[in-house]
C-alpha cells in the first residue's frame, strides 16, 4: 500500500476532509501546512516563533521555513520508527515542489502517489459559497480558482512527468470519494 502521499486540488475539492479521514484510518502523519504552522507557534518552538513573527507582519511564511517545519516532522517520524505521511496544501507551486523533492530524496522518503482531486467549477463555487464564510463571494472564489490554476498547473505537469499523478473525481459523498482514493492506494 502506498503510504507517502500528496493531495492536490482546487479550493473546495475536499482535500482537507479526505486527508484527515485517510490519515486517521491508515495511521498516516497528516501534514497540513496551516496546521503545522499553528502547531509550531503553539509549541513555542524556534521555528514557531519565526513563523509567528512573519505572520504578525501580515506576510507569507517563506518556503524555506515551511520546508524546515516539514523536515522536522518527517525526521521525527523516521526517528520514531517510521510510517507513512500525507501532505495536504503543500507544495503550492513548482519551486516548492522541487525543494520538497530534494528534501524527500535526502530523507529517503520519496512521494509514492499524488492524488489530484478534480471538480467542476460550478460545483466548487457552490460548495465554497455554502460554507458561509464572510470573505467568500462568487468573484473572490473565481479569483481563488484562477490563482490556483496558474500556480498548480505546472505542479500537475511536474508530477505527471514523474509518473506519480492519479486524478479522481471529487464529486459525490465523502465516503464515495474516500473509496476512489482507497482504490488508488492499493
Amino acid at each position: 500500500m502506498k503510504q507517502r502521499l500528496l493531495f492536490l486540488g482546487p479550493p473546495g475539492a475536499g482535500k482537507g476532509t479526505q486527508a484527515q479521514q485517510l490519515a486517521a484510518d491508515r495511521q498516516l502523519l497528516h501534514l497540513s501546512t496551516g496546521d503545522l504552522l499553528r502547531a509550531e507557534v503553539a509549541a513555542g518552538s524556534d521555528l514557531g516563533k519565526e513563523a509567528e513573527a512573519v505572520m504578525a507582519r501580515g506576510e507569507l511564511v517563506s518556503d524555506a521555513l515551511v520546508l524546515a517545519i516539514v523536515r522536522g516532522r518527517l525526521e521525527a517520524l523516521a526517528a520514531s520508527g517510521g510510517g507513512g505521511w500525507l501532505l495536504d496544501g503543500f507544495p503550492r507551486n513548482l519551486a516548492q515542489a522541487e525543494a520538497l523533492g530534494l528534501l524527500l530524496d535526502e530523507l529517503q522518503q520519496p512521494i509514492e502517489l499524488v492524488v489530484l482531486m478534480e471538480l467542476d467549477d460550478a460545483v466548487l463555487i457552490q460548495r465554497l459559497l455554502s460554507r458561509g464564510r464572510s470573505d467568500d463571494n462568487e468573484s473572490v472564489i473565481r479569483h481563488r480558482l484562477e490563482v490556483y490554476r496558474e500556480q498548480t498547473a505546472p505542479l500537475i505537469h511536474h508530477y505527471q512527468q514523474l509518473g506519480l499523478l492519479q486524478a479522481i473525481e471529487a464529486n459525490g459523498s465523502v465516503d464515495a470519494i474516500a473509496e476512489r482514493i482507497a482504490a488508488l492506494l492499493g
